[in-house]
């Protein structure tokens, strides 16, 4: 990505190579592979730096739009402060912030990733759902122990996902139970609780 600057001031962000007009010379989209960063300078086409110091994570925080500067011979797009998005609940409001009748409630990032828990947990059980619905027809059937101790471990590991998630109290501690790490021995790892293998 490129800028044109012009009496340094920013005239135009040039995102893919294309001809240009400068003054009264017309220059092909060439120039921007055949041409070195100082040849594209002298005619006040810069390759654009981006700094993501301020940029986060969109899937926990909002971002600024981006901005451009040119300063010190450099063109730079940036980003302002990100806010975190909403962790909790909240009912919705309108433009005066009075509640909306009847209630319209946003959801917060936890109730979101309880959700994806859920329904996760939902997704391993369902294979084995056919084990517990032949119990409850045929007189003498008996769940296999192996199938009754998955089907407890996935409920008592999504439950103690659902604990995790509901003690952080803001979103980097949230975020943070999602960031893997990898151990001495290869395996990663994250501080969010593990699902069962399937059996």
């Amino acid at each position: 990505m490129h800028a044109l600057v012009q009496d340094n001031n920013i005239i135009q962000i040039i995102t893919n190579p294309k001809a240009l007009v400068i003054g009264d010379v017309r220059y092909p989209a060439k120039i921007f592979q055949l041409w070195s960063k100082s040849e594209k300078e002298a005619i006040g086409i810069y390759e654009i730096v981006i700094d993501r110091t301020n940029y986060k994570d969109q899937e926990y925080y909002n971002n600024t739009n981006s901005s451009f500067t040119f300063a010190d011979g450099q063109v730079t797009e940036s980003w302002g402060t990100a806010t975190p998005k909403q962790l909790e609940d909240r009912n919705a409001t309108d433009k005066d912030g009075v509640e909306l009748d009847p209630v319209i409630v946003i959801e917060g990032l936890k109730t979101q990733k309880k959700k994806i828990v859920k329904r996760q947990a939902s997704n391993l059980l369902a294979p084995t759902d056919w084990y517990i619905i032949k119990a409850t027809e045929v007189a003498d059937y008996n769940v296999p122990s192996n199938i009754t101790t998955f089907r407890t471990n996935v409920r008592a590991k999504s439950n103690e996902m659902e604990t995790q998630i509901d003690a952080c109290t803001n979103v980097d501690e949230l975020k943070a139970l999602y960031e893997y790490t990898t151990q001495e021995d290869g395996t990663q790892t994250r501080p969010l609780a593990e699902f069962p293998k399937e059996v």
